[in-house]
Order: C-alpha cells, then sequence, then structure tokens
C-alpha cells in the first residue's frame, strides 16, 4: 500500500513518516511512503494512481493542504481518502469544507496519526475488494 504525505516542510514529512512506520497496523501489509513537497507533485501522482492514502499538511505553502483535498475531491477520479493536518482544532470547520476524510490537529500524536491512517487503509482496502 502507498501513503502519499506532502508538506512543503521536510520536517513535518519526516514526523508524519515515523509516525506511521512500516506498518501503521498489525493487521495491515507494510506500506511506501511517497514525499511530495510541491502541489504539483501531489496531483502528478494522485493522478497516475497507486495512491491508497494521502495525508496533506494544511499548513504547507503556497499550496496549503485543505484547498488541495478539495481540488482533489472535486477532480480525481476514485480519490484516495485524505488526511488533513491542521494547525489549530478551529480548522476543523475548514477541514470538513475541503472533504477530508480524517483530521488531526498538530502537534502530531503518533499513536492517533498511525490508527487515523490504518483506518483509512483499511476502508480503502474494503473498497477495493468489493469492486
Amino acid at each position: 500500500m502507498r501513503v502519499l504525505v506532502y508538506s512543503d516542510d521536510a520536517g513535518t514529512r519526516e514526523k508524519v513518516r515515523l509516525a506511521i512506520g512500516r506498518r501503521p497496523a498489525v493487521d495491515l501489509p507494510e506500506v511506501e511512503i511517497v514525499e511530495c513537497a510541491t502541489e504539483l507533485a501531489v496531483f502528478k501522482h494522485l493522478e497516475t494512481g497507486g495512491i491508497d492514502v494521502a495525508v496533506l499538511d494544511g499548513e504547507a505553502a503556497p499550496a496549503g493542504g485543505m484547498g488541495i483535498c478539495r481540488q482533489a475531491k472535486d477532480e480525481i477520479h476514485n480519490c484516495p481518502p485524505v488526511l488533513l493536518l491542521i494547525a489549530r482544532r478551529d480548522d476543523r470547520w475548514l477541514a470538513n469544507w475541503s472533504r477530508a476524510d480524517a483530521v488531526i490537529a498538530q502537534p502530531i500524536d503518533p499513536v492517533a496519526l498511525a490508527e487515523s491512517v490504518a483506518e483509512l487503509l483499511r476502508r480503502r482496502l474494503t473498497l477495493s475488494r468489493a469492486s
């Protein structure tokens, strides 16, 4: 399974990568992390397919994860589930606007992030088996 991690901040990408690890839950296969630092790279990977979950940094610049999420949900056929990282808990309404499937507030809680990614991966597996 492949998890896309988008942030313009290499430190944020590293925290997400370390939280997910090689296997976010024992009942899931190992994951491959695809790191992206630009909006263009995110859409290239999403359009090509093969991404099972996307983790997007809502605070990334110049393109924030919320806007990318909203655009991906509108434009990408069979868009993978998206977990959005937000800076403030009060930004949840913006995450809802962006149609994110899950939201984690920063600072990143590694256990909560891994559990959320695992749940989204399980959903993706269930959908792919059903089709």
